[in-house]
C-alpha cells in the first residue's frame, strides 16, 4: 500500500487518490486536507479510509483481538471473565506478541481500558509455502509478502485461501483467518456408529495439518466447519 502525505501549516495534504470526502478529510482551496493527528488515513482501492487509534475494554476482549502495550502489539488467545464471590471482577487472558511470538499471561480489571493496536488489513491469498516462509499475494497490487511461518494462523492454510494480512506500524505481523472454515478430516480413530450424543471427543488431524477435538461419530474423510479462532468443531458439513 503506497501513502504519500504533505505536511502544510500543521496539517496535511493527502495523496490525489483521497476524494476529500472520508470524515477525517476536509477541503480547503480545492485541496483535501487531513487535520486530526490521532487519526490514520489509509488508501486502499482507489478509497479513503480513516482508522482511529482508540481504546478498548477488557469486557469485550475476544480471540484475535488486537491491543496495544510496552509499546508493541499484542493479540489476545485466550480470554477468561472471572467474578469471584467477593471482590471486584476480572479478566484473566493470555496474549500474543505479534513481534516476538512470546505469550504472556495477565490480568485486567473488568472494564479496564485498554489501547487498541491501530492496525491495516490488506486482502490477500494464499499461495504456497516456501520452507518456513508463507507466501501471500495482494489481491490488489499482485504483490508477493513472505512471513515466517507462525503456528497460530499457519495451520489452516491451504492453497488459495483468502486471508487478511495485519499491517501495524508498516510490517505486516501476522495474518488473519476467516473465522469459520470447512475443512477435510484426513486422520481420526474409527467413527463409533450411532454416536450422535455430544459429550465425548477425539483428537481429529485436519487437511491443513491442525489437530482439534471433534465428536466420536466423526469419520475419516468428512468434511466439518471449524471455529479457527478458537480450534472448535462447529458441525458436520454434507
Amino acid at each position: 500500500m503506497s501513502q504519500t502525505t504533505m505536511p502544510v501549516s500543521g496539517r496535511t495534504i493527502l495523496p490525489p487518490s483521497c476524494s476529500g470526502h472520508c470524515s477525517g478529510c476536509h477541503h480547503i482551496g480545492g485541496q483535501a486536507l487531513f487535520a486530526r493527528r490521532p487519526l490514520r488515513i489509509q488508501h486502499r482501492r482507489g478509497a479513503c479510509q480513516t482508522r482511529a487509534a482508540g481504546n478498548i475494554s477488557s469486557n469485550d476482549f475476544r480471540p484475535g483481538t488486537m491491543i496495544e502495550m510496552d509499546g508493541a502489539p499484542y493479540r489476545v488467545m485466550e480470554h477468561l471473565h472471572v467474578k469471584p464471590g467477593k471482590g471486584a471482577a476480572f479478566v484473566r487472558t493470555k496474549l500474543k506478541n505479534s513481534i516476538t511470538s512470546n505469550t504472556i499471561d495477565k490480568t485486567f480489571r473488568a472494564g479496564e481500558t485498554v489501547a487498541s493496536a491501530t492496525v491495516e488489513k490488506k486482502d490477500s491469498q494464499f499461495t504456497y509455502a516456501d520452507g518456513a516462509e508463507y507466501v501471500f499475494m495482494d489481491m490488489n497490487t499482485y504483490e508477493e509478502t513472505r512471513i515466517v511461518r507462525d503456528e497460530t494462523w499457519a495451520k489452516y492454510m491451504k492453497e488459495g485461501l483468502q486471508v487478511a494480512l495485519i499491517v501495524w506500524n508498516d510490517k505486516v505481523i501476522s495474518v488473519d483467518v476467516p473465522n469459520q472454515l470447512t475443512l477435510e478430516v484426513t486422520e481420526t480413530a474409527p467413527g463409533v456408529k450411532g454416536n450422535t450424543v455430544s459429550g465425548g471427543t477425539k483428537a481429529a488431524t485436519l487437511e491443513t495439518g491442525a489437530v482439534i477435538q471433534v465428536p466420536l461419530f466423526i469419520a475419516q474423510g468428512q468434511k466439518i466447519m471449524v471455529d479457527t479462532r478458537t480450534d472448535a468443531y462447529l458441525s458436520k458439513v454434507k
